[in-house]
């Protein structure tokens, strides 16, 4: 057996900007791991994310050290003790998967879904912006049956107030990363109740989350930067509706998947999201997906250009990933 594996930085850049509560960018930032075997080739995407310590540099310097066991010849599971939860292993993990797949010519959606898979409708991502701006944004999504909103605190109730004027037929997700207060979310919650917004994601700032087992949810309440891996799941018990399950932050398909498992078990409603990356990031998530409550996996749409061979979209539905790009 000779493997050899590759990660190679890339840039993709956004159409327009990216806004949320914590800052704007104007380009996705992904390592690509391509890892060759007999002639066959498997790749997988992550997306490095300051929010949780990562840069380039540091992604790298992981795969490097995992590089030599890779090749000669360590497994998805031997990986999970490997490399620590994060976006190295998500890459390292996913190409070991299409790896997988493309030397046996047996499609990856065999061992993830317990049915053949099926499109399924994801969120689409309105920044953070003046009310104005966003309601321009949000008339030009309002084909689209669920748009996720990044808001930040002071001001949601006239950004709500905004988008759903110019949306009159979408449902919405918002999404505060971390920006609300113990003083305002019940009052934001309300807002909420009364703008057809189906889930709240991640409202106040992690370590702040037993606040949540006191106030009411009119409206879901999803985790997702206080929800890495499976080992935090029993903790958000009470607090939390739903959880995102996000392949960088839990290290891959492998643990994700043993995490959607656990979730369900412990009663919780699923999110399957992504970072903004290309549709490499999305093609594994996309086969999980098939059982989450809540789909976000709109990471390409907000490219100016994506990795060719991408997923196909039909407005808001996202289709499985041909075995061209993954799986």
């Amino acid at each position: 057996m000779t493997r050899t594996l590759t990660a190679t930085p890339e840039r993709f850049p956004i159409a327009g900007a990216f806004v949320i509560s914590r800052g704007a960018k104007t380009e996705a930032c992904v390592v690509h791991v391509n890892i060759t075997q007999d002639g066959a080739a498997g790749q997988g995407e992550c997306v490095p994310y300051a929010r949780y310590g990562e840069t380039e540099e540091s992604v790298l310097a992981q795969i490097e050290d995992v590089r030599p066991a890779i090749e000669n010849g360590m497994d998805r599971y031997a990986l999970l003790d490997a490399l620590p939860a994060g976006a190295a292993r998500n890459a390292v993990d996913c190409a070991l998967w299409d790896l997988e797949a493309k030397r046996s010519g047996r499609g990856a959606h065999y061992d993830i879904c317990a049915m053949p898979p099926v499109p399924v409708t994801t969120a689409f991502t309105i920044s953070m912006n003046d009310t104005a701006t966003m309601a321009d944004h949000a008339r030009v999504a309002s084909h689209r049956p669920l748009i996720k909103v990044k808001v930040g605190g002071d001001g949601d109730h006239a950004r709500l107030h905004a988008v759903a004027g110019a949306a009159t037929t979408s449902r919405f997700i918002i999404d505060a990363n971390e920006a609300w207060t113990p003083d305002n979310i019940s009052e934001h919650l309300l807002s909420a109740l009364q703008y057809r917004v189906v889930l709240v994601e991640q409202p106040l700032p992690v370590g702040q989350d037993e606040i949540l087992r006191s106030v009411p949810h009119p409206v879901p309440i999803c985790a997702d930067e206080s929800v890495h891996t499976i080992d935090d799941l029993e903790k958000l018990v009470g607090l939390y509706d739903v959880v995102n399950i996000k392949l960088d932050k839990t290290g891959g398909l492998t643990a994700a998947l043993m995490m959607m498992k656990r979730a369900h078990e412990l009663g919780f409603g699923v999110m399957v999201g992504c970072m903004v990356g290309t549709s490499l990031a999305m093609a594994p998530a996309v086969l999980l997906a098939q059982s989450a409550d809540f789909v976000d996996l709109d990471g390409p749409l907000l490219l100016k250009r994506d990795r060719q061979p991408g997923l196909r979209y039909a407005g808001s539905l996202v289709s499985p990933p041909d075995a061209e790009l993954w799986g």
